[in-house]
């Protein structure tokens, strides 16, 4: 095959020595200039004029600007048992779910220690991991709010021990959030402190978390996804307040090696759908060992969208099979490792046989889904892993949401008499004559002499 694109219905097909001109051609500057333009004016309104600024805008945005913008605890109670009567089999869903995400974020919380070492005779180390005060959990609302969003937004922060969690999601038209939106909240505070939660979306919810209202707190930490307007207001306060990251659309790259079967063709497919079908940006991306793998992914997936299609689901997928879907073909294991590394995927499916061997190789990317029954739709909802995961490359040097982004590494050092102390102090005496600081070289000396 030569190097030249080829096209399939929805999604195209190269090999894998024209991926670097392909995937140069998609890079520069992601911002969007008039995005940015929009959210600071947002953001510096919501600075000025608080919770009038919020209403304003949610009043322009949003399905409506509700006058009290912290919604009433019982309702997330009330929201929460009306589930349970008319969507038993949800609520029980959302039960496991949060089990196994609580579980799974203890796990981690275990590894973040205070610890205390002598690194030197008289010289103790150590380190103090604290939550932070206040975390803050945005929820999308949309064509389809994200309840699971909340789960893995406000069950971390909680396992971490933040002190007071905060929920914000944008406003229906009774003034309230997504009433699923609700129940959530309520089920994952159920086993520690209740979340305060807020009717407010977009870049104003972000500004009001950030910087606080009369009525919104001002929070530590920000995290969850959202749109564009979201993601840039994020960017922009971050250093008045820390984030999770700034996430972009969503992807997943799913590899594949040897002759694929029919089921394994579709298996593809149907992951590829189920990332597409999340926004017109969404990427959906496959690595095979072969024209014909490449081919039998391509079928599948026309015969599956075909499908969609019947339940009139199929735009959204569609349109973003159109924009960005794509079939890599690679020569060997090498360089398909090589194109992952270099895609950075969000999600990155290893549909492939000695896995291990893949696993060494592979380094970047947002959660790795092992084997072809570890399906992404698990890490997006039920199986304990967190969904919210670096997107746009940026898992090349960071990872997905977790107890440790609500969580601070504070050092510690303690002394005493000891060679280890005396020759730290006269070490330090000489570099910072060196980088010509008189005075660190005197708060050195000063205990030199008293020794």
């Amino acid at each position: 095959m030569d190097n030249k694109a080829t096209r399939s219905k929805s999604v195209k097909i190269i090999d894998g020595a024209a991926f670097d001109a392909y995937w140069s051609a998609l890079a520069g500057n992601r911002e969007d200039d008039r995005v940015n333009e929009a959210v600071r004016a947002v953001i510096g309104a919501v600075r000025e004029e608080g919770d009038a600024a919020v209403r304003r805008f949610a009043a322009r945005f949003d399905r409506s600007s509700p006058e009290n913008l912290e919604v009433p605890p019982g309702e997330a109670k009330a929201a929460w048992r009306e589930l349970e009567t008319h969507e038993p089999d949800l609520a029980s869903a959302l039960v496991l779910a949060a089990d196994h995400i609580r579980l799974f974020a203890e796990r981690q919380r275990d590894q973040f220690r205070d610890f205390e070492v002598e690194i030197a005779p008289g010289l103790f180390a150590g380190q103090r991991v604290i939550p932070v005060e206040r975390a803050a959990i945005y929820a999308p609302g949309g064509r389809f709010p994200l309840v699971s969003s909340v789960l893995m937004g406000l069950i971390p922060a909680m396992t971490a021990g933040v002190t007071e969690t905060a929920l914000a999601s944008p406003p229906g038209a009774d003034g309230l959030p997504d009433r699923r939106i609700l129940a959530a909240a309520h089920l994952a505070g159920m086993k520690g402190r209740a979340p305060r939660i807020f009717a407010s979306g977009g870049a104003q919810a972000v500004a009001a978390l950030a910087l606080g209202t009369e009525t919104i707190p001002r929070c530590d930490v920000i995290a969850g996804p959202g749109n564009k307007y979201v993601a840039a207001a994020k960017r922009i306060l971050f250093g008045e307040v820390g984030i999770d990251f700034v996430a972009g659309p969503t992807d997943v790259l799913i590899i594949a090696d040897g002759a694929l079967t029919e089921r394994a063709a579709n298996l593809i497919a149907a992951d590829m759908l189920a990332q597409a079908e999340h926004d017109p940006d969404a990427r959906a991306r496959a690595l095979v060992p072969s024209r014909e793998a490449a081919d039998s992914v391509a079928s599948a997936l026309k015969t599956r969208l075909a499908g969609l299609a019947a339940a009139k689901a199929d735009d959204v997928a569609q349109a973003s099979l159109d924009a960005g879907g794509l079939i890599i073909v690679y020569q060997d294991r090498e360089e398909a490792i090589r194109i992952a590394n270099a895609i950075a995927p969000e999600h990155l499916e290893l549909h492939a046989g000695d896995v291990e061997t893949w696993m060494r190789g592979l380094r970047n990317y947002g959660s790795l889904f092992v084997g072809d029954a570890a399906a992404e739709v698990l890490g997006d909802y039920s199986a304990g892993i967190n969904h919210t995961l670096p997107t746009s490359g940026s898992a090349r040097f960071t990872g997905g949401l977790s107890a440790r982004h609500f969580l601070k590494i504070a050092t510690t050092l303690r002394c005493a008499a000891g060679s280890g102390y005396d020759a730290a102090l006269a070490a330090a005496e000489k570099i910072a004559l060196a980088e010509g600081l008189a005075g660190h070289a005197g708060s050195a000396r000063i205990r030199m002499d008293r020794l």
